[in-house]
C-alpha cells in the first residue's frame, strides 16, 4: 500500500502565539525558509532531514528539533519511509514571556542546540498537541510553558551578536529588506535594488546572504508567504491573497505557501476558519 501523507496546521484558542502542526511527510520537501518565531518539534517515526547554514543534520523518533527565529532551514525525510512529527511554532513573545518568568535570560532566548536525543521532552511537545485535540486549553496551555522552561533552562542562551555582512556591510542588506517588504506586489530587480541602497548587485548579495542566509529573491517570497498567512486568517479569499501579496495567480501561491508552510493555502484558513467560528455548544 503506498504511503500517505497528510498534515494539519491549525491552532487553539487558548494557546494564542501558537501554531500547531501534525504531520506524516514523505515526498514533501520544504524549501528554504524562514519563521518569524521558532521551531520545536517531535519527530515521532521515521527520519527527518533538516538543512541548517551550519550544515545538514537528522533527526528520528524521540528526538527534538529546536530552530530560532529567522533561521533559514528546509526539511525533507531523511529515509524511504519519509517522517511524521508534531510541531509548536511559538512566537517570540511566548518563549521570552517563559524565560523571563523562570530564567535570567532576557529579551528573545536563542537555543544553542539543533537536535536533541530527548524522548520525554519529545513526550511533552505530544502532550501539548493532545491537550489541544481535546479542547482542553488549561492542560495544552500548561504543558507548552512547562517544555518551553524545561527546553530554556538546558539549551537556552542570549542570542549570539550577528555577523558583520560583507560586501555592502549589514545597513545595505537591512535597506534592501525593507525596500522589498514595502514592495511586494512590484519588487525592484537585483540591480535597482543594489542600486537603491548604493551598492552593487554582488555586493549586495553577499551582503543579504550573509545578514538574512537567503539570498533577496528567496527571502521576497517568504515575505509574501508570511503576508498571505495573515490575509487568509482574516479570511481573504486565496486568490484574492495571491493577488495581494503578489504571486501571478492562486496556483503560484499555492506551490510558494505548501512548500513553507506544509499545508495549501485552502486548508490553512479552514483550521482558522474552525477556531474563529466554533460549533454551538451541545443543548
Amino acid at each position: 500500500m503506498a504511503a500517505r501523507e497528510q498534515a494539519r496546521h491549525w491552532e487553539h484558542p487558548g494557546l494564542p502565539g501558537v501554531d500547531l502542526l501534525r504531520a506524516r511527510y514523505v515526498w514533501h520537501t520544504f524549501t528554504r525558509h524562514a519563521h518569524d518565531g521558532y521551531v520545536i518539534a517531535a519527530v515521532t517515526s521515521g527520519v527527518e532531514g533538516i538543512g541548517l547554514p551550519d550544515g545538514a543534520t537528522r533527526a528520528g523518533p524521540g528526538d527534538v528539533v529546536l530552530i530560532n527565529p529567522e533561521t533559514p532551514h528546509t526539511a525533507y525525510a531523511g529515509a524511504e519511509e519519509g517522517w511524521s512529527y508534531r510541531v509548536l511554532y511559538p512566537a517570540p513573545e511566548v518563549v521570552a514571556a517563559v524565560a523571563a518568568e523562570t530564567s535570567s535570560l532576557r529579551g528573545t532566548p536563542w537555543f544553542n542546540a539543533s537536535v536533541l536525543d530527548d524522548p520525554a521532552t519529545a513526550g511533552m511537545i505530544a502532550d501539548v498537541h493532545r491537550a489541544a485535540e481535546h479542547d482542553n486549553a488549561l492542560a495544552a496551555d500548561t504543558f507548552l510553558r512547562m517544555v518551553v522552561a524545561r527546553l530554556l533552562a538546558r539549551h537556552g542562551s542570549s542570542p549570539a551578536a550577528p555577523g558583520r555582512a560583507a560586501g555592502g556591510g549589514p545597513g545595505a542588506a537591512a535597506r534592501a529588506r525593507d525596500l522589498l517588504a514595502a514592495r511586494l506586489t512590484d519588487p525592484p530587480s537585483l540591480e535597482q535594488l543594489a542600486a537603491e541602497v548604493g551598492t552593487t548587485p554582488f555586493a549586495l548579495l553577499r551582503a543579504f546572504k550573509n545578514a538574512y542566509g537567503l539570498p533577496p529573491h528567496a527571502w521576497l517570497t517568504g515575505a509574501r508567504v508570511r503576508t498571505a498567512r495573515r490575509l487568509l486568517e482574516q479570511g481573504v479569499t486565496p486568490a484574492d491573497t495571491a493577488a495581494t501579496v503578489g504571486f501571478t495567480d492562486q496556483p503560484h501561491l499555492n506551490r510558494h505557501f505548501t512548500r513553507i508552510v506544509g499545508v495549501p493555502p485552502g486548508a490553512y484558513q479552514r483550521e482558522r476558519k474552525n477556531v474563529q467560528d466554533p460549533p454551538p455548544a451541545a443543548p
